[in-house]
């Protein structure tokens, strides 16, 4: 990854790994949800994936049970159910889905530099 002086933060802070990256790139990742332990990004921030400069247009805090169809396919799956078993092989075993668990919701989106 190139950054420029438009990069507030490391794309990789935000996005887990190249592949989600590379999703983002392509346009077929628009929005990420991170647990709400920590803080990825505020609104306004920008990130670089291979010269293109992207924008953190939302942050919202959200819970597991708010996520619907729409947002799995924001994320690159095909719907929840399919989102919901990445995330359990994802995690490797780790990870229970619980509808009140804590998430929050990071929008973007490429801007023009």
């Amino acid at each position: 990854m190139s950054e420029t002086a438009e990069a507030d933060i490391d794309a990789g802070d935000l996005l887990p790994n190249d592949h989600v990256q590379q999703l983002a790139l392509s346009g077929e990742v628009t929005q990420i949800h991170r647990g709400a332990s920590q803080h990825y990004a505020d609104e306004g921030d920008r990130f670089v994936i291979d010269g293109t400069t992207f924008e953190v247009t939302g942050v919202e805090d959200r819970t597991l049970g708010d996520m619907t169809d729409a947002d799995a396919r924001r994320e690159g799956s095909e719907s929840l159910e399919a989102y919901k078993k990445r995330m359990e092989r994802v995690h490797g075993g780790n990870f229970d889905w619980d509808d009140s668990s804590t998430v929050v919701r990071y929008q973007f989106e490429p801007v023009e530099d």
